[in-house]
């Protein structure tokens, strides 16, 4: 039996452009604050390794800073770390893993899965990887790196580590390089690996039904589309025996939020949601806006996004504008009084709104000026 950790999709260096400058040096720095976590469940767990399945950085050409911020997290760890390449990083030409930084300080605990040749951790536990050496592989590398070994030895655990969509999950039949489940599952009948350790897929994963192939998903979340994600597996395994626990390692989140929006006590509940939240600072907030609103409750809810985007790591509207509809209605305009220019400009972009080409720009215009219009002097 051998106890070890299960990662992946550390994507270190990765940004988002949806996050301001400060926001994406907290998200930067959460990535590697996850790898120290890494490194605390592995000596409370008493993990004898890790494995990271996979894109470990964003890219080949992440700055020297990110990786030898890498190197430095992952040498903290108390026990091997086995890294694969995967789609984001792959061991072609320009790979980081042969980089002059890398090399030079890489820690004598961290090893790269360079191509499909067991390594033998202690008597008993091999690790074997299935690195991709291009962006575009053209076939299943779990099939062929894993197919061509031998049974693994008497009472002896193998460990496969490998990066992808399997056919059962990914949306993309005819890629050439969806990883086979059939294949896989008849690979751990056969003996030849007893567990396959999953990267590229952010949602933590069970595939099939012998509780042997999972995906570990990313440590911290990167998208509102992600299911559990943020979270590492510890796994026991034997020739005969896995079992994963999962731990959760993330602190931002991802949230998706959709409401109907009719009116002002809809755009209060709303408020009432989104101040209620806790960690804003790290929470993206996706909202998902329907409905049809007036110029004065737009302006309402607009005040309430533009407050509380200085919270919350971002906020940001999925919603088209054929979803939240704007309309003028004569209530708006009740309570203004202009005069002049203004007022002429008032006019005329009522009767713009009422152009469906030029209404979109039109009612943002009203808006605009409903709301400074309402603006105490």
């Amino acid at each position: 039996m051998v106890r070890f950790l299960h990662t992946g999709d550390w994507q270190l260096g990765m940004t988002r452009h949806f996050l301001s400058e400060e926001a994406q040096a907290r998200f930067t720095a959460a990535r590697f604050e996850a790898v120290a976590r890494i490194g605390r469940i592995v000596a409370e767990e008493k993990c004898e390794f890790v494995v990271v399945a996979g894109d470990v950085f964003e890219t080949n050409q992440v700055d020297r800073r990110t990786v030898r911020r890498a190197l430095e997290a992952m040498a903290q760890i108390p026990a091997p770390v086995f890294l694969l390449p995967g789609n984001h990083d792959p061991l072609d030409a320009a790979t980081v893993f042969r980089s002059s930084v890398f090399t030079t300080h890489c820690p004598p605990n961290v090893r790269v899965l360079a191509d499909g040749t067991p390594v033998v951790l202690r008597d008993g536990v091999e690790v074997v990887g299935a690195p991709w050496t291009s962006k575009r592989p053209l076939r299943d590398l779990v099939a062929q790196t894993f197919a061509a070994l031998d049974v693994a030895p008497p009472n002896t655990v193998r460990i496969a580590v490998a990066h992808g969509a399997l056919d059962s999950l990914a949306p993309d039949p005819a890629n050439p390089a969806i990883i086979e489940r059939a294949s896989a599952e008849a690979l751990l009948g056969e003996s030849k690996i007893h567990y396959l350790a999953l990267g590229d897929r952010h949602s933590l994963t069970q595939a099939g039904d012998s509780k042997r192939i999972y995906y570990a998903g990313t440590p911290e979340p990167t998208s509102d589309v992600e299911v559990d994600p943020g979270q590492v597996l510890v796994v026991d395994c034997s020739p005969s025996e896995c079992v994963a626990r999962s731990i959760r390692v993330g602190a931002w989140r991802f949230l998706r939020h959709e409401a109907q929006l009719a009116n002002t006590s809809d755009v209060n509940a709303l408020g009432d949601f989104i101040r209620a939240l806790p960690a804003k600072e790290t929470t993206v907030l996706k909202l998902a806006l329907v409905g049809t609103l007036s110029l004065s409750v737009h302006g309402d809810l607009e005040e309430l996004l533009d407050d509380q985007r200085h919270l919350f790591a971002a906020i940001l509207q999925s919603s088209s504008r054929s979803e939240l509809v704007v309309k003028p209605s004569d209530d708006d305009f009740q309570n203004i009084s202009l005069s002049g220019f203004a007022s002429d400009a008032l006019a005329e972009l009522r009767a713009l709104a009422a152009n469906v080409d030029a209404a979109p720009a039109a009612e943002d215009a009203l808006g605009l000026l409903v709301r400074l219009a309402q603006r105490p002097a």
